[in-house]
């Protein structure tokens, strides 16, 4: 033992309080450990990816207390269960507080009610006995102590000192007049709506929009975001593509037998015990559980890949690739299905897959159109395929529901004028729809013409229903069901 090592027993030995509270303050793992019992009956649980997490947020917070300019944001992928939300959204501003008074939180989640109950534990803990033992001279500011907003004040030998305060809110809520020093977002969407475009799109209009003109100041405001991987589109994968330059990606996914190669830093693969990233709180029979609700919540919340293990809906390996059209004589009969779409440079495509069934009662998709078009050139290469696909070729419209589905329908029946062409009303939900064509494609009784398409394709549906779009599935699925003569896709009801 070192004279120095003997010097910090024997002042702990005299002074336990002040021991104690040196040794939080120096570490926020360890004040997440000392005040666990203000927030939690259950028994702290440590682990490895605990304080790996607790030591990248001291890091990212003290360059904001020394005003230096941030080196990046920091995005952290973690599995439901792995007391995310206590280190970051309920102990981390408590732990900035100690030392930086003065700091400012921006607190979100999906819900109101989820951001309010985080602020809620923050608070009790701050005002719990324990912590007053230790930093007596920290409060809430009597007339401004809510859960959605409450700020704290420090005693000093001058008196009251003002300190920083905590906004909470949702993910598309309205921050309007506030800034803060560090914004932290804990997870943005609801697992339950995680194929939601809307929800979606709502998490990454606000992250893109809102979120960066609410800091104290741009150069120096980091943004901590940390959820469970939901969707190739959720706010980590549009981030990531958006400005991956400017962002540290921690990614912990809660076993490595199928997703060793999400794990980043990639080095953190030899902290993983018998494969797992925590054997007490997710161990193998945990897995299993969670596995048994479904291949898209294991893939996405425990994997950290939205892509499902095993290949999801579609498993596109059995997907076969032909060189050569089949003869004529091997087919039986062809249609072309257009999902139709009004939105030039941007938005959802446009899509005419056109597939055949064989006498052998396979299926071939021998083609897909697609693009981003405006009416009036989307209404000219529909003719123009037309033309091209020859009298042969059966074409059906997707028409969506209400008036204006209908209008548009007929514009395009009416454009096709000579040709063998139908509006079809599908019923049901897209992945339901999906369904009987993933379970030809899954057996092996889907190929398709070596063409330039192929990879779009083949990645949409590997991805489906968790892929960013879904028309060219759609309309695949529209031209299988023609083919086969399915009336109406059923909905189940759980």
């Amino acid at each position: 033992m070192t004279r120095t090592e003997k010097q910090i027993i024997e002042r702990a030995v005299k002074s336990p309080i002040v021991a104690m509270r040196n040794l939080v303050t120096k570490s926020l793992y360890f004040f997440l450990q000392y005040f666990w019992d203000q927030y939690s009956e259950d028994e702290f649980q440590p682990n490895w990816h605990i304080k790996y997490i607790c030591d990248e947020l001291q890091i990212v917070s003290k360059r904001v207390a020394l005003n230096h300019d941030k080196e990046y944001d920091l995005i952290i992928n973690v599995p439901p269960g792995s007391s995310k939300t206590a280190i970051i959204s309920i102990m981390f501003p408590l732990w900035c507080w100690i030392q930086w008074h003065w700091m400012r939180f921006i607190t979100a989640s999906y819900s109101s009610a989820l951001s309010l109950e985080s602020a809620e534990y923050s608070r009790d803990v701050l005002r719990s006995e324990k912590f007053a033992e230790l930093f007596p001279e920290l409060s809430i500011k009597l007339d401004k102590d809510t859960k959605s907003n409450f700020r704290v004040v420090k005693q000093t030998d001058e008196g009251e000192v003002r300190g920083g305060n905590r906004l909470s809110t949702s993910v598309g809520g309205s921050v309007a007049g506030f800034h803060g020093h560090i914004n932290i977002i804990d997870d943005p969407i609801d697992p339950m709506r995680a194929i939601s475009e809307a929800e979606l799109k709502k998490a990454n209009h606000w992250m893109d929009n809102t979120l960066p003109f609410r800091k104290v100041d741009k150069r120096v405001t980091p943004t901590i975001l940390i959820m469970q991987r939901l969707h190739q589109d959720d706010p980590t994968g549009h981030l990531l593509k958006e400005k991956a330059t400017e962002i540290k990606h921690i990614c912990l996914p809660g076993e490595i037998r199928n997703y060793r190669q999400n794990v980043s830093p990639p080095e953190l693969v030899d902290m993983y015990t018998d494969d797992l990233m925590d054997v007490n709180r997710l161990d193998w029979e945990v897995l299993q559980e969670l596995l048994n609700l479904g291949q898209f919540t294991y893939g996405g919340q425990v994997g950290q890949d939205p892509v499902p293990l095993g290949g999801g809906m579609f498993e596109t390996d059995h997907l076969k690739t032909i060189e050569r059209m089949p003869n004529d004589l091997l087919i039986d009969r062809i249609v072309r299905y257009w999902d139709k779409a009004a939105t030039d440079g941007g938005g959802a495509f446009t899509v005419g897959a056109k597939m055949a069934r064989l006498k052998d009662g396979s299926f071939l998709v021998m083609d897909v159109k697609r693009g981003q078009w405006g009416t009036a050139k989307r209404e000219k290469i529909i003719k123009q395929t037309a033309e091209a696909d020859g009298p042969d070729v059966t074409i059906y419209i997707e028409q969506e529901p209400g008036s204006g589905g209908k209008d548009s329908a007929v514009g395009t029946i009416k454009n096709l004028a000579g040709f063998r062409v139908y509006a079809d009303r599908p019923t049901g939900d897209k992945v339901f729809r999906a369904d009987p064509y993933s379970v030809q494609m899954n057996e092996g009784n889907v190929s398709m013409l070596r063409a330039g398409w192929n990879e779009p394709y083949v990645d949409e549906l590997k991805n489906f229903p968790a892929s960013t779009f879904k028309d060219q599935t759609d309309a695949s699925s529209g031209a299988f069901g023609k083919l086969v003569g399915l009336r109406q896709v059923k909905v189940m009801q759980r």
